[in-house]
């Protein structure tokens, strides 16, 4: 390039590169207006595609080649990939519409300090849709010559002029909406924003008036100072000083295939980029980290019409003949096969387009990378990009002596000012890229849970409440290996549920989820602890814990028929205890179960002392106090009311499905008999009236225990089933996939699914279709290797995630300080810490108040 040809460039003089950055007129809804033409501008919506099937991933490319190829051929588009730094602070003001009970202000700003510390940025995508020319590029060039000089600014855009074009901009929006891109209108303080960021000033945005910024208004959109230097930019603050250094990057030249997945997905793995800082003067070698680069893509492209698409491959195949006839007339007589490839490719390319309907795109990308740290710090963020590519033999250089033409290019409502560095080819080469892909999981919103870890990053919410509401199935599975997070991530849900205003029961068979009971105390939320043992006796007794006396009259003499010996049973041992249990309740006061066995022993009938007498023993074991012991003095009880309630069950032994009852042993009676207060429990609360307007959540910790069993398992298959009806959520945890996955009436209503690591194939299988996931040999080794980090150490609360839209991604779960982590610890030493002498005292008090 010539002396002079660069300092116009640099100048913005001459040619096409030359002319002012683009001169906004009006944004609206979906609307971008300069004083030359009219763009729609849309939101695209990322696509789930780090763990899609094959099968999967082939129709959403077709279908991304149809939307660039029918919709938008003959269209100038602009595709930006921004980034934004997450704001953590609004996350405190939507937890005033998620959480109720508590302090639930603590609770929210534990979360929100833990968004700062982990600094994630969120990814947008956006797409400029040239609509129409306003009036003649000439014209408006004089005419805001005249404007300038007179100081009369912009001129108003007529309110006609906006519903016309916003009419424009809807059609297209209902024609891509069904793309894999799912577009939307961008609000209008999205593209204020769009516009403003590339100054880097803190000034608050506009509003808009009558849903539209304008006059006066777009000045404050582009009040800064860019200053080019040949390899970058300076972006200068309000206080003069430089606020961000940035530099265009061009891709003069991409390999004649790439492979997808792959390098030839060179947008979506734009997140992936990451680098080294350089060290400062007083840094610390040692101290150094991988940081993300973050860089950003403007992407301007022109599907050609079919016409346009032949006549220029008929013009490229014409030259390479001349070219090879020049060459044979020559001396040598034989021309280079570069031109004779060349020629038969564009004569199998006109075939292509006119006998199977290829569509041909000009594109030009540019990748944007910015740093607000040092022009040092830049340049080292473009040597990672400049790798990361050349890996996928993509050439990235620096936009040496056009970085002010390449700036202006990627402003919105601009166009295409450095040409000669584009590409003509199929469009799969544009779509393939998967610019929309990336990973994608969770609820819209409610609580964070933790970070996506794919392709993409980005915040996982899950409200295991959510399934009510949305009429959807309310149960959440959480499958996987022992000592992988799994009980961590139900207890969190669980908390983030009582926080909600939910009435949360944990029934905890392995005995160390106490510390869910210790975080809740910790942030004012109602919680108590019940363990298996004579010091809560009464603590489970049915009259207690069902409504009403009705009841428990069928529930009681149903649960002490089960506790009592066999022989008794075989002389018909339940007649005098539905004697008793009436007796008791017809007998006034407050009917108990103690009382009922205590009515046993003085009865006249033998059978029915001798029974009595069994039951009164058993009573004072362990397993049997908690359902007919006499409680003690301030023995704390269960009550349906928002909080947590953590029933801890560890020492029992349920017989399996094909065990008679006859066969059964002292301890698996008690067992079972300790159980049906549980599941009874369970089942009447989901289902009382007067509870129908509270959110309530069931969990089931070690669920393999009761699963075992045929009542455990018809327990869990009906509240799964009458979940959305009764506003309850089954929240399942499990180490055993295929058991699970046998009992049909939860499969059915998996609204959500959550696997950790697994070791067997037959698990592993097991779980891929609970995850709708192929089975196969590439999904199987990454399950194994969920749980595990590159140095071969345990990777605590990593897992596959399957939302209610049947979205798969990788996920880590995220306790949002140590202090909450060191409640929740699983680990045998902390549960030591929840012995039963520990939890009397710690329930003593609120057990007087409920005395």
């Amino acid at each position: 390039m010539k002396t002079a040809q660069r300092i116009g460039n640099l100048l913005g003089l001459g040619g096409e590169r030359g002319g002012p950055p683009p001169q906004y007129a009006a944004l609206a809804d979906g609307l971008i207006l300069t004083d030359t033409h009219a763009e729609a501008w849309l939101t695209l919506t990322a696509a789930n595609t780090d763990l899609m099937s094959v099968q999967d991933r082939d129709a959403q490319l077709d279908q991304a080649d149809q939307a660039l190829g029918r919709v938008l051929a003959g269209h100038d588009c602009h595709l930006r990939v921004l980034w934004s730094p997450l704001r953590a602070d609004d996350y405190l003001h939507e937890a005033a519409n998620i959480f109720s009970a508590g302090d639930w202000e603590a609770w929210a700003g534990m979360r929100v300090r833990r968004l700062d510390q982990i600094g994630m940025d969120t990814r947008h995508l956006l797409l400029g849709v040239r609509l129409t020319d306003r009036t003649g590029q000439a014209r408006q060039t004089a005419a805001r010559a005249v404007r300038e000089a007179l100081g009369t600014g912009t001129p108003p855009v007529s309110k006609r002029e906006l519903a016309t074009l916003s009419g424009q901009m809807r059609s297209l929006v209902r024609r891509l909406e069904v793309s894999p891109w799912r577009a939307e209108p961008a609000p209008v303080e999205t593209l204020a924003w769009l516009i403003a960021r590339e100054q880097h000033r803190t000034a608050p945005l506009p509003a808009p008036r009558d849903g539209a910024i304008t006059g006066a208004q777009i000045a404050t959109l582009t009040r800064g100072r860019i200053a080019p230097y040949p390899d970058h930019l300076r972006i200068v603050g309000a206080d003069g000083t430089t606020a961000a250094w940035s530099a265009v990057l061009t891709m003069p030249s991409f390999p004649p295939a790439l492979d997808t997945p792959g390098g030839g997905e060179w947008l979506r793995s734009l997140s992936e980029i990451t680098y080294t800082p350089p060290v400062g003067e007083d840094g610390d070698e040692g101290d150094v980290h991988l940081l993300p680069v973050s860089p950003e893509a403007s992407v301007r492209w022109r599907v050609l019409p079919r016409r346009d698409a032949l006549s220029k491959v008929d013009r490229a195949r014409k030259t390479a003949k001349e070219q090879r006839r020049s060459a044979a007339g020559q001396s040598a007589g034989e021309p280079g096969r570069d031109i004779e490839a060349t020629e038969g490719e564009m004569a199998d390319l006109k075939m292509a387009i006119s006998r199977d309907g290829v569509d041909l795109v000009d594109d030009h990308p540019r990748i944007v990378v910015t740093s607000t740290v040092s022009l040092e710090d830049l340049r080292a963020r473009v040597d990672a990009v400049v790798a990361h590519y050349a890996g996928s033999d993509i050439e990235v250089v620096t936009g040496e002596d056009e970085q002010r033409e390449l700036w202006c290019e990627m402003q919105p409502g601009d166009r295409v000012r450095v040409p000669d560095v584009g590409h003509t080819r199929d469009v799969t080469a544009l779509s393939a890229s998967w610019f929309w892909g990336g990973a994608r999981v969770g609820d819209t919103d409610g609580p964070i849970v933790g970070y996506l870890t794919g392709s993409t990053p980005g915040i996982v919410r899950l409200d295991v409440t959510a399934g009510s509401d949305a009429g959807d199935a309310t149960t959440t599975a959480f499958l996987g290996r022992s000592g992988r997070g799994k009980s961590t991530a139900v207890a969190m849900c669980c908390l983030d549920a009582a926080f909600r205003g939910a009435f949360a029961l944990i029934l905890d068979f392995k005995g160390d989820l106490g510390g869910v009971v210790t975080a809740a105390q910790a942030y004012g939320l109602p919680a108590r602890l019940v363990q298996t043992t004579s010091r809560f006796a009464g603590s489970a007794d049915l009259f207690t814990l069902l409504e009403g006396h009705e009841a428990a009259q069928v529930e009681v003499p149903a649960q002490l028929t089960i506790a009592a010996p066999p022989h008794l049973r075989a002389r018909g041992a339940e007649t005098p205890i539905t004697r008793a249990v009436n007796a008791v309740i017809r007998g006034g006061g407050t009917p108990a179960t103690w009382r009922v066995v205590e009515y046993l022993r003085t009865m006249d009938d033998a059978l029915g002392r001798e029974t009595g007498e069994a039951l009164y023993e058993l009573a004072q074991t362990g397993l049997g106090a908690p359902f007919m012991g006499r409680p003690a003095d301030g023995a704390p009880l269960l009550s349906p009311e928002p909080g947590v309630w953590v029933v801890q069950m560890p020492g029992l032994s349920l017989p399996d499905a094909a065990t008679h009852m006859d066969q059964w042993n002292p301890l698996q009676r008690l067992s079972v008999a300790l159980m049906h207060s549980m599941l009874a429990y369970g089942v009447t609360t989901a289902g009382r009236r007067d509870l129908r307007g509270m959110r309530k959540v069931l969990a089931v910790p070690e669920v393999h225990v009761l699963t075992a069993t045929r009542q455990g398992a018809a327990f869990l298959s009906y509240i799964a089933r009458v979940g959305r009806a009764l506003g309850t959520a089954l929240v399942l945890d499990s180490q055993d996939a295929v058991g699970l996955s046998r009992i049909v009436g939860v499969v059915e209503q998996l609204r959500a699914v959550v696997g950790f690591q697994l070791t067997t194939e037959a698990e592993q299988d097991a779980l891929c279709g609970l995850l709708g996931l192929p089975a196969n040999a590439h999904t199987r080794a990454m399950i194994q290797a969920i749980g595990r980090l590159p140095s071969g150490a345990v990777r605590h609360g990593h897992s596959i995630v399957r939302d209610a839209q049947w979205d798969a991604a990788t996920v880590q779960w995220d306790v949002p300080s140590a202090e909450l982590l060191a409640m929740l610890d699983t680990s045998p030493k902390a549960a030591a810490a929840h012995t039963p002498e520990t939890a009397d005292a710690q329930t003593t008090e609120e057990a007087a108040v409920t005395a």
